[in-house]
């Protein structure tokens, strides 16, 4: 890593705990170097930043976020922000019949990465997370010697109103729950509902 991108990451890593506390409950795991996928909800684009913030130095360098290609790369700051501080696996939205969606995300664990995933797929402020997408269970299925821990953020839809160009200061956390595993013979949709079931287990209680 370049000394621009080291200092910017401990720039975003300062805001985003300036601005959102950025606080990380490890209630069903320790934060531990094993190779893992994170996946959690999805509120805003902040989400990832606020799980990088909250994970430990060492574990930042290898846990990699998923970033729609088409969206990242738009502007030279975007893109040299996503590849060089935050090593993102790019992903296209908008793919031929014969392109395998998962090929990128793949490659990153065979190489000994973590990755972050969001498998609603897309954002969502409706409370609880919409119903998964299969892509978590292939990845289940394919790399069963990795950990699959679920995460539940809260409150980072706040931080950046919509309309809104300046962030507001709230406290956001992000709560690692206990590691999954896809169990022998069990199918897609019962996976996905577990997996799901489980993030949403995670949510804190309303006070």
């Amino acid at each position: 890593m370049s000394f621009a991108a080291k200092a910017m990451g401990l720039l975003v890593s300062f805001v985003a705990r300036l601005v959102t506390g950025a606080q990380g409950h490890w209630q069903g795991c320790p934060p531990e170097a094993l190779q893992r996928i994170y996946f959690a909800n999805h509120q805003s684009h902040l989400d990832w930043v606020l799980i990088w913030a909250a994970l430990p130095e060492d574990l930042r360098v290898r846990t990699r976020p998923i970033a729609a290609r088409d969206y990242w790369t738009a502007s030279r700051f975007k893109h040299w922000l996503t590849r060089e501080v935050f090593h993102a696996v790019y992903v296209s939205r908008q793919r031929t019949d014969d392109q395998d969606p998962l090929e990128p995300l793949a490659e990153a664990l065979e190489h000994g990465d973590s990755l972050v995933i969001f498998p609603e797929g897309t954002r969502n402020n409706k409370g609880e997370p919409m119903p998964f997408k299969s892509g978590l269970f292939h990845l289940a299925e394919k790399f069963p010697g990795v950990q699959l821990v679920p995460v539940w953020i809260d409150n980072v839809q706040r931080v950046m109103p919509k309309g809104e160009v300046v962030p507001v200061p709230i406290l956001c956390t992000a709560t690692f729950g206990e590691p999954l595993r896809l169990e022998p013979g069990e199918d897609k949709r019962a996976f996905l509902e577990r997996a799901r079931s489980a993030v949403v287990a995670l949510r804190p209680q309303m006070r």
